[in-house]
């Protein structure tokens, strides 16, 4: 009996699951069927992979309805027409914008709408007669559209970096670090020097900055003398070059005024010329008599020799 008691519980157990599962299977179909839709049909200029029909409808991330059909456009085939239904209570308005969202990891895509403002008009979708709604590409189509390119981007980086690591370019690596380290060696083997030399660099823009200084010096002192005394001495001169200006003309004028006189004066020299060279005969012969005189007085005096005239 006691075997037969536990069937009998696990059968009657097994029953009121299965009917509690129907029962609530109905009543979900019932509500579904009760539910009120309002429908809208979008369409996509990129390709919808990864979304099917009874795929859900989400806005905001909440979902609100599914995917009723999928279709291409009969004038561009390129384009995509997926109607949904969505619950009649959820404003869908003329600025809410719709597009693809990655569901899982499998690829399943879902709709997704967004934004909307409460000041814009309600859009109210029929089955027959389904409002149009222009889909915005997505960031996930981007990324796949992308990825051909990106792809052919890392080959070609990967190709580079091969060819940078190749045997030859390692080789001239090492030898240019080796290079380096012997070129660090010989300026630390001169370290002396250089600080050496540095010094002397060192007292070399002292001294210049000291030359700078002087310089400086004696340009604001030639400076200042051109704006004090310098500035004193061109005003004399320029006084100067005035009265010397001015006598030069009283100079001009007297020998204008004066030209008649000053010729009779230089004829009346011209003649005097022949009496000057006369006098001069003169004064040369009186000059040999007196050293005549003084030498032998008597002699000169009562001799017999005559004085001679001296040649002119």
């Amino acid at each position: 009996m006691e075997p037969r008691a536990h069937h009998f519980i696990i059968g009657l157990f097994t029953l009121v699951a299965f009917a509690a599962a129907l029962g609530f299977s109905l009543w979900l179909a019932k509500s579904s069927a009760d539910r009120e839709w309002a429908y809208y049909e979008i369409v996509f200029s990129q390709p919808v992979s990864g979304l099917s029909e009874g795929n859900p409808v989400l806005y905001s991330g909440v979902q609100i309805g599914d995917v009723v059909e999928m279709r291409l456009d009969s004038d561009n085939p390129g384009h995509v027409r997926v109607l949904v239904r969505v619950d009649e209570s959820v404003p869908i308005r003329k600025n809410t914008r719709a597009g693809l969202v990655l569901a899982n990891i499998t690829g399943s895509m879902n709709v997704q709408f967004s934004g909307g403002s409460p000041d814009q008009p309600a859009l109210r979708g029929a089955r027959d007669n389904p409002p149009t709604i222009v889909a915005e590409p997505s960031a996930f189509h981007n990324l796949l559209a992308n990825g051909e390119q990106l792809v052919v981007k890392a080959d070609e980086l990967l190709t580079r970096a091969t060819e940078l690591l190749s045997e030859d370019n390692i080789r001239n690596t090492a030898a240019i670090l080796e290079n380096t380290r012997v070129a660090t060696d010989a300026l630390l083997a001169r370290r002396d020097q250089l600080s050496a030399l540095l010094e002397q660099f060192d007292a070399a823009a002292v001294r210049a900055e000291e030359a700078a200084i002087k310089v400086s010096r004696v340009s604001d002192n030639a400076y200042e003398l051109l704006t004090t005394d310098g500035k004193q001495v061109l005003q004399s001169m320029d006084r100067t070059l005035v009265v010397l200006h001015s006598t030069l003309a009283r100079v001009d004028e007297l020998t204008k005024d004066n030209a008649g006189a000053m010729a009779s004066g230089l004829q009346g020299m011209g003649e005097l010329a022949p009496a000057l060279r006369e006098l001069r005969a003169t004064l040369r012969t009186l000059n040999h008599f007196t050293r005549k005189l003084e030498q032998d007085p008597t002699g000169t005096l009562f001799g017999n020799d005559t004085i001679k005239e001296l040649p002119q």
